[in-house]
């Protein structure tokens, strides 16, 4: 939406309100009280209200009139702020254009208050209805009720402030976002064509240039944090070069690369290959795009997370465990692919369990087990159950390694350790059939059963080799996101390429323009496991 179109909106609706060209009054009761609301008669305004939101919010009022000029002064100014959170202001002032009577603005307005109240305090789509499965604690917000206490206390501008995330990391994913917003604003960038071979330092491409003018769009040749990460200081422009080392591929444009890659989790070897191409055509117009789809995501969140809890970015492909609070714990973790996907659950681990048996799902067994006969079952340690279910016993070669996390949930997901352990290096690492592969998985059990008075018991379990439960006296809470642009431990805004193609399914319902899809390929051969 251009900036043009959003000011002549809000004037219209201000022009609507009998609001003048001035600023914007204080909040509070005695500003509100000094105009009263338009005399509305109650029976027209039940005609005009069609939205369930509405009628709640004036039922609760007895269809009297709610807005006075200074409030919607407030609420017309916090609609300005709208692109801050990704959002484009003019869909929640449709109602106002055809509004010309006081009851239809009366209307008109509080419908534009409680949509744009919903969109910043739990987004604008539902989560459950971009993702098959999303098991996440919601926020628990009731705008209706919101905006008529602060329609009462003549704080309107001040409750819809309050309303998105207030966390750090929110905050500076909105301020880059306006930042690549107004960067692509300033011109299209090149994009670089993925015709041709890998490029390494040293090597001549007619594509160089093309890399070269990408990497100075996204901030990795030039001076500064353009693309949200304190670079080294460089010089403001590249050293000229002669006419025929245009095409020249050179160190300092590898290294501007690998910073590049390291923002995208790919081998920062500074070598142009397809992921890299990708990487590097994402501009600015794409990384303001990235960063809307995220900011709604985190609308999406509970907004008083459990203060001990593991969270898991799938595409990042990494896990944080805080403890009362503070982030103690990271690890590389292996999650699904993009054919068996890791869903987005809110799930409790409750025990631990050293030595864990793997009863094969029908589904893996049937794929990858049965088909090479019952040589591959001995030499993997696996009998079939009388209920014809293949289980694989404890010992070195499990696909749950030493030990799992129970959790609860409907969709048979968990945290595991893994024999597979040098996968682990690799820098995609959506590998598993959809439960979770952790990372030096022993050592953060005996973090957790230290931190809950059961190392003994767990050291115990262990040692024993046989598949034994040690129960937590405290859950803690698993939340597996989905956060392809998100603040790293150092507070760098980093992104992350949309391994299963789901900032696509939500740019649809955001009304954002629709991008080629560019999900991840699934391996060929995938460990065993789950």
């Amino acid at each position: 939406m251009k900036k043009s179109l959003l000011l002549a909106s809000v004037a219209a609706a201000l022009a609507l309100a009998g609001c003048g060209g001035g600023g914007v009054e204080g909040p509070g009761a005695e500003a509100a009280a000094s105009v009263r609301p338009d005399r509305v008669d109650p029976q027209e305004l039940r005609s005009a209200v069609t939205d369930e939101r509405v009628r709640r919010f004036y039922e609760a009022r007895n269809w009297e009139a709610a807005w006075t000029r200074p409030a919607a002064r407030e609420l017309l100014t916090a609609l300005q702020e709208a692109p801050r959170h990704g959002l484009d202001a003019v869909p929640f002032l449709q109602e106002t254009d055809g509004a010309e009577s006081p009851t239809a603005r009366e209307a008109a307005l509080t419908l534009a208050a409680v949509a744009y109240a919903e969109a910043l305090a739990t987004g604008v789509a539902r989560p459950d209805e971009v993702n098959e499965i999303y098991t996440l604690p919601k926020p628990d917000a009731d705008v209706v009720a919101g905006l008529a206490q602060a329609i009462e206390a003549g704080q309107v501008g001040q409750w819809i402030a309050g309303l998105p995330p207030q966390d750090a990391e929110y905050r500076q994913l909105s301020e880059a976002y306006l930042r690549y917003r107004q960067l692509a604003a300033e011109g299209p960038q090149t994009q670089v064509s993925d015709e041709g071979g890998t490029i390494r330092a040293g090597d001549r491409d007619p594509r160089v240039p093309a890399i070269a003018e990408a990497l100075r769009a996204n901030g990795y040749l030039v001076e500064g944090a353009a693309n949200g990460r304190e670079q080294p200081k460089q010089k403001q422009q590249q050293q000229a070069q002669p006419a025929q080392d245009a095409q020249l591929y050179t160190e300092r444009m590898a290294e501007a690369v690998a910073r590049l890659q390291a923002d995208y989790g790919i081998e920062e070897d500074g070598v142009v290959g397809p992921t890299t191409l990708q990487a590097l055509n994402t501009g600015p117009a794409d990384r303001a795009r990235i960063l809307a789809i995220n900011l709604e995501r985190r609308r999406w969140l509970d907004r008083n997370p459990p203060a001990t809890r593991v969270d898991v970015n799938i595409p990042a492909a990494f896990m944080d465990y805080y403890h009362d609070g503070q982030p103690v714990h990271q690890a590389k973790v292996m999650v699904g692919t993009a054919e068996t996907v890791t869903p987005l659950l809110g799930s409790p681990i409750f025990q631990l369990v050293a030595n864990p048996t793997w009863t094969v799902p029908k589904s893996i067994a049937e794929r990858d087990i049965l088909p090479k006969g019952d040589s591959y079952l001995a030499s993997n340690n696996m009998t079939i159950n009388s209920d014809g279910w293949i289980v694989q016993a404890s010992g070195p070669r499990n696909a749950l390694g030493q030990v799992k996390f129970d959790m609860k949930n409907d969709h048979a997901i968990f945290l595991h350790d893994t024999p597979s352990k040098s996968l682990f290096a690799q820098s995609q690492r959506q590998l598993s059939n959809g439960c979770v592969r952790v990372e030096d998985a022993v050592g953060f059990a005996r973090m957790l059963a230290s931190q809950h008075g059961r190392s003994a018991e767990f050291e115990r379990a262990l040692s024993s080799g046989r598949e034994s439960f040690v129960r937590l006296p405290e859950e803690i809470m698993v939340r597996m996101l989905y956060h392809t642009a998100y603040l790293d431990r150092s507070g760098n805004i980093v992104f992350r390429t949309d391994p299963y193609g789901w900032d696509e399914d939500l740019a649809q319902k955001l009304g954002v323009d629709a991008r080629t899809q560019r999900r991840l390929r699934t391996p060929a051969t995938i460990e065993l496991g789950p």
